[in-house]
């Protein structure tokens, strides 16, 4: 029907999503364990969240039906692209997807740690940044005691790779 023929008030109102988080075309959806089970957890939030608006029927539940919709539907498509891939623990000489690095910073002396995780699972708050970020593509297929420069916004940083776990 042309929406010439359409009352004003029963348009309903198409709601704003974020997009997850950016997997360019074509790179496999690498995950973690862990990652998986995060992603099946969220989808269970939000289908909680989507049954009290089950027989609601006016437009603010709509709305946030429609929005809770989508959001599931983009995280399903994430769900089912998803490859589980963990790091294997006999395999601590050389970084690789799920790994835990702990390395020094050559110009500060500090000591930090990093998992290389997912697009989905990445959160540099708990210590975990995705395979597809610039220090990843740089730790990766490193060994302990190789020292590898990073570049930032501030100058190249060199770092150490203390320990692979």
């Amino acid at each position: 029907m042309s929406r010439g023929f359409v009352k004003e008030g029963d348009q309903e109102e198409v709601p704003m999503l974020t997009p997850r988080a950016y997997l360019p075309a074509g790179v496999e959806n690498f995950v973690t364990t862990a990652g998986l089970e995060a992603l099946k957890a969220e989808r269970e939030e939000i289908l909680s969240e989507r049954k009290q608006y089950e027989g609601v029927d006016n437009n603010d539940a709509r709305v946030n039906n429609n929005y809770l919709t989508g959001k599931l539907r983009l995280l399903e498509e994430r769900i089912h692209s998803a490859r589980v891939l963990d790091y294997d623990p006999q395999r601590q000489n050389d970084v690789a997807f799920g790994a835990t690095i702990k390395y020094k910073n050559l110009k500060t002396n500090q000591i930090a740690s990093y998992q290389i995780v997912g697009v989905d699972e990445a959160n540099i708050m708990q210590g975990k940044i995705s395979f597809l970020s610039p220090l990843s593509k740089v730790l990766m297929n490193k060994k302990v005691g190789e020292t590898v420069t990073f570049k930032t916004p501030a100058g190249e940083v060199g770092m150490e790779i203390l320990e692979i776990f």
